[in-house]
């Protein structure tokens, strides 16, 4: 219990900002108009994009008698695929939302 409350003591300011990180990222959301969701998505995408090839990065430089390593950058790498895929369908319904109905065809017949 002891080691917890020294290492607590000695990382306070990182976790007094870590909190500040999160209420500031929380106003910024809540107040973020709907315009401006799916653009704000895509940008994110990609950011996960770059996190996907860091994963690859490290797992390829891992030893390769390190399974744990190797088994954490493989989920690392599927989970951020899975999440840049589903990112993407989102914002890609979201999009369909805006496009027009598009003009009725004429089905009466003369």
């Amino acid at each position: 219990m002891e080691s917890i409350l020294g290492w607590i003591a000695e990382n306070q300011q990182m976790i007094y900002i870590v909190i500040l990180m999160i209420f500031v990222g929380i106003e910024v959301i809540g107040h973020v108009p709907s315009v401006l969701h799916t653009p704000l998505m895509s940008g994110a995408n990609a950011i996960h994009g770059v996190v996907i090839i860091g994963a690859i990065i490290v797992m390829g430089k891992a030893d390769p008698h390190n399974y744990v390593a190797l088994v954490l950058g493989f989920l690392a790498v599927v989970v951020g695929t899975l999440n840049v895929v589903g990112g993407f369908v989102v914002t890609d319904r979201m999009l369909e939302m805006f496009k027009g109905k598009g003009k009725k065809q004429n089905t009466s017949s003369k």
